[in-house]
């Protein structure tokens, strides 16, 4: 399928009630689980990451069926989609609970590597196999209480691993002390998890790159989730790219957990203007533009995607650092992004250090004037991807998105809430 995109006015004008946070959600679903209190979670995410976790901890909380298999000894196989978080969280989860489990993803989700985690829990006591293919997915899992204590894993792959070894940490009788090693990436997403416990009631340190949780009980206290800033970045772009805005985006604070609310800085130099309220913010365009523009993404990988597109369709030479962590996302989001981007005209140059640097040596594109106005954009079965491209129908007469059901992962109503704000989509096969 592919989604024909068109913005007659390039006026960005109304209100987006935005989707909730899908990395806040699923940190608070692990602790629902982990916790032996009840509490009430509200504005919880409909990604379909976070559906597909909530459905697969909803059958393993059950404890009817948790003791009736455990008894048998039988192994029950779960099906995590793409969710990397997905995957990740429930590796330590089921390593750290009885019985025995087999985790498998998509295709892709499947080339993502897991082995660092999976190494360091098997140090904890755990038992996790790869059946097929050494250090990914899928998974065989048995699963019982583990001690907890001392260990250190690379923090340079992934912070999901991180997370989720923070996430069970208080429930090992001796809780988990923590050494980071190489260099740690997206620490913005380890706050976010370090934030969700001490809501929850859990005392941590992290001194220098070692992180230390004791054994302790995780409280039943009712938690809201915020709208996603991640998301909101998408719209971040839309403003930027448009002749006129003034948008209102509900559910967002200042005070945030999540790393991903530095867009509204990073797009200052976008000419996007932030007024935080009590129920949300305003976006409104400024005059400001920069000649040239640096930004290190390594703890925000997720906006990587947004700033890069938007720096090319306002020809403002970027070097984007700290992207060493794309390579192994949804797909290679760094040659996704040369791929693309060429059919604007761009060369997105890319370093050894996993850095891209975009430039304009005359003012403008390479090939400007040869572009097609009929672009078609691949999105390769990453959500953002797609999310990041579509705002340059603002740009263009008309764009079109490839495989654009793949938004479901984050943000569902993302195609709903365009055609809201006037954006003229239609479907095709």
């Amino acid at each position: 399928m592919v989604y024909r995109i068109s913005k007659p006015d390039k006026k960005i004008k109304g209100t987006v009630y935005l989707s909730a946070s899908k990395s806040e959600s699923n940190r608070v679903l692990l602790v629902q689980a982990l916790s032996t209190q009840r509490f009430r979670t509200t504005n919880l995410a409909d990604a379909q990451d976070t559906q597909i976790l909530a459905e697969i901890l909803k059958n393993e909380t059950s404890a009817e069926q948790n003791n009736a298999l455990n008894k048998l000894n039988i192994e029950v196989s779960y099906y995590t989609g793409a969710g990397a978080t997905t995957m990740r969280f429930l590796t330590a989860f089921f390593a750290s609970r009885p019985g025995k489990r087999i985790l498998s993803g998509s295709p892709r989700m499947n080339e993502r590597p897991v082995k660092p985690m999976v190494d360091t829990l098997n140090k904890l006591g755990a038992k996790i196999l790869f059946p097929e293919k050494k250090g990914y997915p899928p998974l065989w899992i048995a699963g019982h209480e583990m001690e907890g204590g001392e260990i250190d894993i690379d923090a340079s792959v992934s912070s999901q691993f991180i997370t989720a070894l923070l996430l069970v940490a208080p429930t090992l009788k001796k809780g988990l002390k923590m050494q980071l090693n190489g260099r740690v990436v997206s620490r913005s997403y380890i706050m976010m998890t370090l934030k969700v416990l001490e809501h929850f009631g859990i005392k941590y340190k992290w001194e220098n790159n070692i992180i230390s949780i004791d054994h302790q009980e995780y409280q039943g206290w009712d938690y809201h989730i915020e709208a996603d800033w991640s998301s909101a970045s998408y719209w971040y772009e839309m403003v930027a790219l448009s002749d006129e805005a003034e948008l209102r985006i509900k559910g967002l604070r200042r005070k945030s957990i999540q790393g991903d609310s530095v867009v509204a800085d990073l797009y200052r130099f976008f000419g996007v203007n932030t007024e935080y309220q009590e129920d949300g913010i305003i976006l409104t365009k400024t005059n400001y533009r920069p000649d040239n523009f640096g930004f290190d993404f390594s703890d925000y990988p997720d906006i990587a995607q947004t700033a890069a597109v938007t720096a090319a369709a306002l020809k403002i030479p970027m070097q984007l650092n700290g992207l060493h962590t794309l390579r192994i996302k949804e797909t290679d989001r760094i040659q996704a992004l040369q791929n693309e981007l060429k059919k604007i005209g761009v060369n997105a140059n890319v370093s050894e250090e996993a850095s891209i640097e975009i430039n304009f040596a005359e003012g403008k594109a390479e090939n400007e004037n040869k572009i097609d106005s009929d672009i078609e954009f691949e999105t390769y079965s990453d959500h953002r991807m797609a999310m990041a491209f579509a705002p340059l129908a603002l740009i263009y007469p008309e764009i079109r998105i490839k495989d654009p059901s793949v938004i479901k992962k984050s943000y569902p109503d993302y195609w709903s809430d365009m055609k809201a704000l006037g954006f003229e989509i239609k479907e095709e096969e």
